[in-house]
């Protein structure tokens, strides 16, 4: 009897390898929302559809994008947000994606498996990065955000490495203790330093710009906003070595003299984003990092306490994106929003694994995807097509006629399931609803359990149902303002 050979992944040893296996084995979701986030933001024609869509595709990640979102720091108004296309909407494209970019880094990298040392370089990390972010702010530049984020993965080589570093990063520790200096041990061990890997890993994964600016050796003339990435790093540095010190007076001095403040107005700024810094770490789940960067900063720990139970409630949830909807159809309709906002409420309020809306080619003879929520695809921008089957009827041939929504069965409904769409969506209890302008059917929305195969229910049904119509009488009002524009 032969025995199952189990797999031994041969250790990185080079550079190239140590990039690869932290690109691809060990920080896959990151690579992949890298891509598809910078895709949709360098291109003028993707839009608040496309960015929410990739969000949306991880629970996780929406779940801890819109805690942040309705946190303090970033939403001093507190206006609620329910749904990542109102996040979106409120806070802007741009500070979105620093709020994507930094949830779906630290969701690749925190685990329970942490050393203390990678905890340490999280905290430096988001630390750095609010205070680099508030003196952007203070020095009126334009792009605080692109500042937070080069910031926060300006150390990526460090924070990845000690995240994953297993044996090697003993062994350098080791060298370390001994007195070898830090980059001297990395080179020892690794054949490199860390800052090598943080920049071979920024043109693996296209960061481009700002981080892998900062990131690298030889500056020349500094771009002044690299210079406010560093000083981000340069005040955590002297917090750390303490209030008495001519590393922190030096620093002191520098942030006045770029923000144009007073000393003592410095020094309330710099407790106030240690604050923040400390209570984003927190929000992150990077409760270590959150107490360490307290206590770099000479602050005591923050007690702890239980933190508020995320909402899962569907009905609640269910009424505030509802509300949501309400006030995009009191207004000036943007179509593309609405039908975003109507696809979460199905996805994150009913409680479905996926969800699709798809419109009907020119030539009625098919639908195609523009937009979906929970599909398991290697690109958000593989989109899938539905023939429409009159002779016998097809699952969506049978759906798109059927004004008051269909809810259909493999098992009662089996002649429905054609080959064709059995090997798109597979053969699971589901919800198909016409989207109209007027009485004419330009589309379909269709959603399904396929993953956790939980029952569905007449209540489910039911708010499919009013999602779907709400999406019709957006489309209903929007012709109306077309006419009347």
């Amino acid at each position: 009897m032969n025995m199952p050979v189990t797999e031994i992944k041969p250790e990185p040893r080079s550079l190239e390898e140590w990039t690869a296996m932290l690109r691809d084995r060990d920080m896959p979701i990151f690579s992949n929302t890298v891509r598809s986030v910078n895709n949709i933001i360098g291109d003028d024609k993707k839009g608040v559809m496309e960015l929410a869509s990739v969000i949306l595709q991880d629970p996780n990640l929406t779940t801890q994008l819109l805690k942040l979102s309705n946190s303090i720091y970033y939403n001093a108004s507190r206006q609620k947000m329910a749904t990542v296309s109102r996040a979106i909407v409120l806070l802007g494209t741009e500070v979105l994606r620093e709020l994507t970019l930094a949830c779906s880094f630290l969701e690749a990298i925190l685990s329970p498996t942490n050393q203390r040392r990678a905890n340490e370089e999280i905290a430096q990390a988001i630390h750095a990065a609010v205070h680099a972010k508030a003196l952007a702010i203070a020095t009126h530049d334009r792009s605080p955000e692109e500042v937070f984020v080069a910031a926060l993965l300006h150390n990526i080589g460090n924070i990845s490495f000690w995240c994953f570093c297993g044996a090697k990063g003993d062994l350098i520790q080791a060298l370390v203790k001994d007195g070898s200096s830090q980059q001297a041990a990395e080179k020892q061990v690794l054949g490199f330093t860390l800052a090598d890997l943080g920049g071979s890993l920024s043109k693996a994964w296209n960061l481009g710009g700002l981080i892998e600016e900062s990131i690298r050796k030889n500056q020349g003339a500094v771009n002044p906003h690299v210079g406010l990435v560093h000083l981000g790093y340069e005040v955590v540095e002297a917090l750390r070595e303490g209030p008495d010190t001519k590393q922190y007076g030096a620093c002191l001095e520098k942030i006045a003299a770029v923000t144009k403040q007073p000393k003592q107005a410095v020094r309330e700024a710099l407790q106030k984003n240690t604050e923040a810094a400390a209570g984003i770490a927190r929000h992150f789940g990077a409760h270590e990092a959150s107490d360490l960067i307290r206590k770099e900063a000479g602050q005591p720990s923050e007690p702890e306490t239980a933190e508020a139970a995320p909402m899962t409630d569907r009905k609640q949830l269910q009424f505030q994106i509802l509300q949501d909807i309400t006030s995009i159809l009191s207004g000036r309709i943007d179509i593309n929003l609405l039908l975003e906002t109507v696809l979460e409420g199905i996805q994150r309020g009913i409680g479905m694994d996926r969800t699709l809306f798809a419109l009907l080619t020119t030539d009625k003879l098919a639908l195609r995807e523009k937009v979906s929520l929970g599909w398991r695809k290697d690109s958000y921008t593989q989109k899938l097509v539905f023939n429409l089957a009159k002779i016998p009827p097809n699952l969506f041939f049978q759906a798109l006629s059927n004004h008051d929504g269909c809810w259909l069965n493999p098992e009662q409904d089996a002649a429905l399931f054609t080959a064709g769409d059995t090997k798109l969506v597979g053969k699971n209890p589901c919800f198909l609803m016409p989207v109209c302008a007027g009485d004419k059917p330009i589309g379909l929305i269709y959603c399904d359990r396929a993953y956790n195969h939980q029952a569905l229910s007449e209540d489910d049904f039911r708010a499919f149902r009013h999602f779907v119509q709400q999406a019709n009488i957006g489309l209903s009002l929007y012709r109306l303002q077309g006419r009347e524009g």
